[in-house]
């Protein structure tokens, strides 16, 4: 801010001091302290929560209602619940295990095993046998007699075939497309396993790591306290600056008013005795001449030459001198005490106070130096001591074993994960090769019966030989071989897939989801002593598996899981008057006293209060008022001029009226040379008297206040800023303090639910159960379901192809022939055929 404002027009009375009362006397005193706004809160980096296990779902797929309906058909083949007692004795002691416990659990299966054995034995039994039929010319030969049903038969027959391939093919498309993504499914499967438990022991091996990323944050509010200590002594300065800125400018203008009023009352002073010696003396010098007038004018005018000029004589006879300025006070006495004033230099001290007042920011940051530069070194040993979080974390050494579990679990799934996944590329062929043998099945049934139902139609007579409809039946026959052949490969296969998915998905994933697997592990008893996770995980000794399981989905870490708070007191470390009480402290005890600021000196208060008892007030100058209402001359000259004019163009006498005239400019004279004069120096008179006459009332009150106003500002100013200086170093302290408790509170939450966090644990549980149940073993089940269905199904399909080749051969008509299905050597054609 520059200088304070110019004097101008007087103040109301008692103006600057309510400001001042107001300005020291109001709560606080200084500006609010907010809570922190968005501005003002920290962001922190989690780069330590970049090692996760990222969560698997199951993906909605068009065949999830093929995996329902698998699912509900496994439910009915096995509806026995966990077998705990089995599971128990196979663990503990496998020899006590006997074979009626395990085939009384698996009855569902043994019955579905009895169905596949007798399937091998008797499809191809009936191969054999149908092979043997054929070789006698008894099966899939002609149809010895036309009859009128025989059409009805043969489209009935085309349509069951028809209907059975279609399922064949629906049911065979199916198992390629799952079997397709079993196998695309289990490589990224069976390697999640490792993967998963790699990044399980990389997450608590990088628990220490994490720790220190976490405590290397520090150095986010150590910028932003940094930042703040930079600004902040100028900001106090400021702050004090603008608070006490308007007392003090007022203050300060006031000081300057009555300044202005001493050199003003001064020089209307001098005027006033000037004035009114020059009004005396000019009196003095303008009675004789005004007298001589008079006494020619009355002469003149008397004269009884004179026409008419009785009107103008008593105006004459008034012709006299008016106000008195011999009678007014004089202010010698006054001008004798004000001698000499102002002995100081008004404009300097003001500049001067004006220019301490405002280098009030550049001495606070000039006091506030040492200060900063100590609460800078005592952030840097507050980064020591929260590098203390780091060192002291115990987490490491609850880990270790989970670590180690965790590595040999790794190491001893590689190899089974590999035969697995050998396997699988043996089913995987295997399942091509057999959908590529229904496919030519397939492909057998729909060309016989295109070709046999074309040939149909172009015989003209039953009995006649047509080449297409023969190979049409040779192609169902050959589908029907092709179904003899290969039928009982089909079933092993499916009965060696059900029996492996179907128990994992009954006896595993619907355990898993229902948590009865867990409930069986928490279960003292039922797992060995080596398998004993509770152990191995280090978990606390009242948890069990189902409830850790639980915490670590919710969110919980392992502080809570573990149980850490026993041994470390996490919350007794990120206390913040811990690594905030020195720098509390030494905020608390600064004082930076800013100097003395010195509005008015000794010699202009001395100068000031002379000004005030110089006797201005004392003055009659209501006097003075009273003779300036007085005319100069108490006939106004220019009207008996104007008179004297009107009367001399009424004479006859030329004398008398050239006397008129001569007189008439004689008076003209003496207004415009001598009364003119006199009136300005009463105008002139009139100006410094009122002035004078409206100061000098209120000229002590103001001497006094101003003194008083300047005294109490000077006196108050600096408790005022050190007041005001403490109030924004407390809004400092509790800003910075907002930054410590922010990041320790960060820390705390980090620590217990991000770096020191169980959720991966629960998350990779969960990608097994979704690796394995969903992704896996849906959709082996549904190969084998779709392949299952094509195996049965090729039953109808070699029933309705056996019978259907009959239909496309030529018919021997029974009255001509009763040998055999061959055609008779000696056979007599006739010219038609008797249809029955």
């Amino acid at each position: 801010p520059g200088a304070p404002l110019a004097a101008g027009a007087m103040r109301a009375p008692g103006l600057w001091v309510l400001l001042l009362g107001w300005a020291l006397l109001r709560p606080g005193g200084c500006q609010q302290c907010h809570p922190a706004g968005p501005g003002t809160v920290l962001r922190f980096t989690d780069r330590h929560a970049e090692i996760r296990v990222p969560a698997l779902h199951r993906v909605p797929s068009a065949l999830d209602p093929l995996y329902g309906l698998v699912r509900r058909c496994l439910d009915l083949i096995q509806q026995n619940p966990l077998p705990t007692e089995l599971l128990r004795a196979a663990l503990n002691d496998p020899g006590s295990v006997r074979t009626s416990q395990v085939v009384q659990y698996e009855l569902g299966y043994v019955v579905c095993a009895a169905v596949a054995l007798l399937f091998t034995v008797a499809v191809p039994v009936a191969g054999m046998c149908f092979c043997y039929c054929r070789s006698r010319r008894r099966c899939g030969g002609r149809l010895r007699a036309h009859r009128r049903s025989l059409g009805c038969r043969r489209h009935c027959l085309l349509a069951c075939l028809s209907l059975t391939s279609l399922v064949i093919l629906v049911s065979v498309t199916c198992a390629l497309v799952t079997s397709q993504r079993v196998k695309a499914q289990m490589e990224p499967g069976l390697g999640a396993v490792p993967t998963t438990l790699r990044t399980l022991r990389q997450h608590l091996a990088n628990v220490p790591q994490g720790v220190q990323m976490v405590v290397d944050q520090f150095e986010v509010p150590r910028k932003q306290i940094s930042s703040d200590l930079g600004g902040l002594s100028r900001s106090v300065g400021l702050s004090i600056h603008t608070q006490l800125k308007a007392t003090t400018y007022a203050a300060l203008a006031d000081l300057q008013d009555r300044a202005a009023e001493l050199q003003t009352s001064l020089h209307h002073l001098r005027s006033v005795d000037g004035t009114a010696r020059a009004l005396a003396a000019a009196r003095a010098e303008l009675g004789p001449a005004l007298r001589e007038r008079q006494r020619r004018v009355v002469a003149l005018l008397d004269d009884p030459r004179c026409t008419s000029c009785a009107s103008a004589l008593g105006r004459a006879q008034s012709l006299e001198l008016g106000a008195d300025y011999t009678q007014v006070p004089s202010v010698e006495k006054v001008l004798k005490a004000l001698d000499g004033l102002p002995r100081s230099d008004f404009a300097e001290m003001i500049r001067q106070g004006n220019g301490t007042f405002n280098s009030i920011p550049e001495l606070a940051v000039e006091k506030m130096a040492q200060v900063i530069q100590e609460l800078r070194e005592e952030l840097s040993r507050t980064a020591q001591r929260v590098q203390s979080i780091a060192d002291g974390f115990p987490l490491p050494d609850y880990t270790r074993p989970a670590n180690r579990a965790l590595l040999e679990a790794e190491q001893r799934s590689r190899p089974y994960l590999r035969e697995a996944q050998r396997f699988e590329r043996y089913r995987w062929i295997a399942g091509t090769v057999l959908c590529s043998i229904i496919l030519l099945i397939l492909a057998c049934n729909v060309t016989g019966m295109a070709l046999g139902a074309y040939g149909l139609s172009k015989r003209e007579d039953p009995s006649d030989y047509e080449c297409r409809g023969e190979a049409g039946a040779k192609f169902l026959l050959v589908g029907v071989g092709l179904a003899f052949l290969f039928s009982w490969l089909l079933i092993l296969l499916v009965f060696a897939t059900f029996l492996v998915g179907g128990n994992i998905q009954t006896l595993v994933c619907r355990n898993w989801v229902n948590q009865e697997i867990y409930k069986f592990i928490d279960t003292p008893g039922n797992l060995p002593p080596s398998m004993n996770l509770t152990r191995q995980l280090n978990l606390r000794r009242d948890s069990n598996l189902s409830a850790t399981y639980r915490e670590c989905k919710s969110g919980a870490g392992l502080w809570e899981v573990l149980q850490l708070d026993r041994s470390y007191d996490l919350d007794e470390h990120l206390k913040t008057p811990k690594y905030t009480a020195e720098f509390q402290k030494r905020l608390g005890e600064f004082s930076a006293p800013l100097g003395q600021v010195r509005l008015l000196r000794s010699e202009g208060r001395h100068d000031l209060d002379t000004f005030a008892r110089s006797g201005l007030d004392q003055v009659d100058y209501g006097r003075f008022q009273e003779e300036m209402k007085k005319p100069v001359v108490q006939t106004s000259l220019p009207g008996l001029a104007r008179n004297l004019e009107g009367l001399q163009k009424m004479q006859r006498n030329s004398t008398v009226a050239a006397r008129l005239g001569a007189e008439a400019r004689a008076l003209w004279h003496m207004q415009n040379s001598t009364v003119q004069a006199q009136e300005a120096l009463v105008a002139k008179l009139g100006e410094s008297v009122q002035f004078l006459s409206r100061l000098a009332p209120h000229l002590q009150e103001r001497v006094r206040r101003t003194l008083a106003t300047t005294a109490s500002v000077e006196a108050q100013l600096p408790g005022q800023a050190q007041h005001i200086l403490r109030q924004e170093i407390g809004c400092f302290t509790r800003k910075e303090l907002r930054y410590f408790s922010q990041y320790l509170n960060w820390v705390g939450q980090t620590l217990r639910e991000d770096v020191a966090s169980c959720q991966p644990l629960a998350t990779a549980l969960d990608n097994g159960r979704v690796i394995l149940c969903d992704r896996i073993a849906e959709p082996w089940n549904a190969f084998w379901f779709s392949l299952g269905c094509c195996t049965f199904f090729l039953i109808p399909s070699i029933i309705f192809a056996i019978r259907l080749t009959k239909h496309f051969r030529p018919i021997r008509n029974r009255l001509i022939s009763t040998g055999s299905e061959e055609t008779c050597p000696f056979h007599i054609p006739r010219v038609t055929a008797l249809k029955l």
